[in-house]
């Protein structure tokens, strides 16, 4: 064994190895006394270390996405519930022949809605074709909630040119596990949404909201709360599909009651283009076109 080895060898026993070693002698850690503390989990799902698990829910996305050199990331948000193109055409097709009137509707809502899912992943595919041709350091990728609906058009955009991508999922009672176009190694699942919703904003350098529900508003309105309070730095944030998103919010009447002053609705931009919406990001940060 040479100097270097001996100088970078591993000082302390590995935890998970001696856990191991101990079960496979026929010692299973069955008694809760006796079970070491972080290889017990009806100890570790306590009341009173909810704080050690936000540590760890805090760490491993951020060490994980470290080690593979994630530092600059595009957040893309969106609906889980719109389908990709194909199959909204399939659904309309079955609706027709079945005949029913409100099937049809919904299928056709569906098809219109669909013009998302392919603008998303028209969206994520610019980003990581740019990023495919930077150094390391100055690459760029898509992040995404880790659904279907928009957050699997903008991981499958990704996946289109080989690029990795990363989607931090939420366990919930009726939601998936992460869709197939996440890069595996950067498929991260949570419990809470508030370190969810952190992890999205720490290596953000833009946030693009398609058309959504509760949970693309509720995140939506951290990232402008945060950034209009000076909790975080400014980062292009738009809003694509103009006509869902002035339909929904009429953020002038915030401005006309005074509740927010007339200089934060320049906190974003509206879209209807893929290609505007990253040249919008290439501007800010003034990137080569």
């Amino acid at each position: 064994m040479d100097a270097t080895t001996q100088l970078n060898e591993r000082r302390l026993a590995d935890a998970w190895a001696e856990l191991h070693l101990h079960a496979t002698n026929g010692n299973p850690l069955h008694a809760d006394a006796h079970r070491l503390a972080f290889a017990d989990p009806e100890f570790l799902f306590r009341r009173e270390t909810r704080g050690i698990r936000f540590q760890l829910e805090m760490l491993k996305p951020d060490l994980g996405q470290a080690e593979q050199g994630i530092e600059n990331t595009v957040v893309v948000y969106g609906s889980a519930r719109f389908v990709a193109p194909d199959e909204a055409a399939a659904q309309l097709a079955s609706a027709q022949a079945g005949g029913h009137p409100e099937h049809i509707a919904l299928a056709e809502r569906a098809v219109r809605n669909a013009g998302y899912y392919a603008q998303a992943r028209q969206f994520a595919r610019l980003v990581a074709e740019y990023s495919n041709q930077q150094t390391p350091d100055q690459r760029i990728y898509i992040c995404t909630g880790g659904g279907p609906g928009i957050m699997e058009a903008a991981n499958r955009g990704a996946h289109d040119v080989g690029a990795p991508s990363i989607g931090l999922n939420i366990l919930l009672p009726h939601e998936q596990s992460g869709n197939r176009f996440i890069t595996p190694t950067l498929n991260f699942k949570f419990h809470y949404f508030a370190l969810r919703k952190m992890h999205f904003m720490i290596r953000a350098k833009a946030l693009v909201a398609f058309p959504g529900g509760f949970g693309t508003l509720d995140e939506l309105f951290e990232v402008l709360t945060l950034v209009q309070t000076g909790k975080a730095k400014p980062v292009p944030i738009i809003l694509f599909g103009s006509e869902y998103w002035k339909h929904l919010i009429n953020f002038d009447v915030l401005v006309q009651e005074g509740t927010i002053s007339a200089q934060d609705l320049d906190l974003f931009h509206y879209t209807d283009d893929p290609v505007q919406a990253w040249q919008h990001i290439q501007r800010f940060y003034q990137l080569p076109a």
